[in-house]
């Protein structure tokens, strides 16, 4: 997996966010006659499958998965250059409308600033559906920003004439530069989206190198990960107010052995037993299955140490979610 490092690494790992602007984007490459490169933007409301689609896109896994409601709360890069046309896409979180937290405020900020420097715009709804949750992030798109409607989860359709009337009134709604019936697992799907992407990218030099795939460093994909089985092997018992912090990032024997030191951030010593479980079997399973992960997407040997910290009342507090990485 081939990464670009972060301006400062050491900000990476405690997973900040900066806005994508032609101010600290990596320096073009000289125009190269008939390449194409441009940002898109992945929005849409929590659960739709945003982070399926981005790591279907890039043709590994970037952005972590879950059924939990804001699994995503960063914005994710994830890059794929096809051919002459570089695409770099941009994962957001879900726009949250309930629960007026320091988080929540922290995400739909994230979302609003990131629309605002893309090229184009990929609007992710369920085929068929189109709620208020929906209504609310396609109306934070600006205006004349080109937006592709993406209708995924095209596979729950039973009769593909059913969608017929629903297109109709989604063109009513907006003026879609697309719509791209489809489901995020296919990958004829996927490959077919780029044909259908590639004239809205700009006629300039690439961004990154031909075999980028995130500008995302290793340490934050390593608290994804490890906050992805997290949610996924606490279900719903756990609140989405968790977080993970590197806390100790070692290379070994050349970079073929990483010891890596983790904390699980939760507001509650209830949220710390759930997490630790009957004999410390839940935290060690969380571990286990965070450090297979981590050993297939770097190659190497991993050594994960895990801890659950108390911090009460972080996901409010915008000092903390400075300190924590989130801007």
């Amino acid at each position: 997996m081939t990464t670009s490092p972060s301006p400062d690494d050491a900000a990476d790992a405690g997973q900040t966010d900066a806005s994508l602007t032609s101010e600290n984007l990596p320096p073009q490459a000289p125009d190269a006659e008939g390449q194409r490169c441009g940002l898109l933007a992945i929005v849409g409301r929590p659960n739709v499958g945003k982070s399926t689609l981005m790591n279907a896109l890039v043709g590994q896994k970037i952005s972590i998965t879950s059924k939990k409601a804001q699994t995503t709360r960063h914005r994710i890069t994830g890059v794929r250059t096809v051919e002459e046309a570089q695409f770099v896409f941009v994962d957001t979180p879900g726009f949250q409308m309930k629960h007026a937290t320091a988080l929540n405020r922290n995400l739909n900020r994230t979302v609003q600033s990131t629309l605002g420097d893309v090229d184009v715009v990929l609007f992710l709804v369920e085929a068929g559906r189109m709620g208020p949750a929906d209504e609310k992030v396609l109306a934070l798109i600006p205006p004349g920003k080109p937006v592709v409607l993406i209708a995924n989860k095209l596979d729950n359709i039973h009769r593909r004439a059913d969608l017929l009337p629903w297109l109709q009134q989604m063109q009513q709604r907006h003026s879609f530069a697309e719509f791209v019936p489809m489901s995020a697992t296919r990958r004829a799907d996927v490959e077919r989206l780029f044909a259908i992407l590639k004239p809205y990218l700009p006629e300039q030099g690439w961004f990154y190198e031909e075999d980028t795939l995130t500008d995302r460093s290793e340490k934050f994909l390593a608290s994804e990960i490890i906050r992805e089985k997290l949610f996924r092997l606490t279900g719903d018992e756990l609140p989405y107010t968790s977080t993970v912090i590197i806390d100790k990032w070692e290379e070994e024997e050349g970079g073929l052995r990483r010891r890596i030191s983790a904390s699980i951030v939760v507001e509650r010593d209830a949220h710390k037993g759930m997490i630790i479980g009957a004999g410390g079997e839940r935290l060690k399973r969380i571990g286990s299955d965070a450090r297979v992960e981590l050993e297939r997407l770097m190659d190497c040997k991993v050594f994960l140490e895990l801890w659950v910290k108390v911090r009460s009342g972080w996901a409010a507090s915008e000092e903390h979610l400075r300190s924590y990485g989130y801007e």
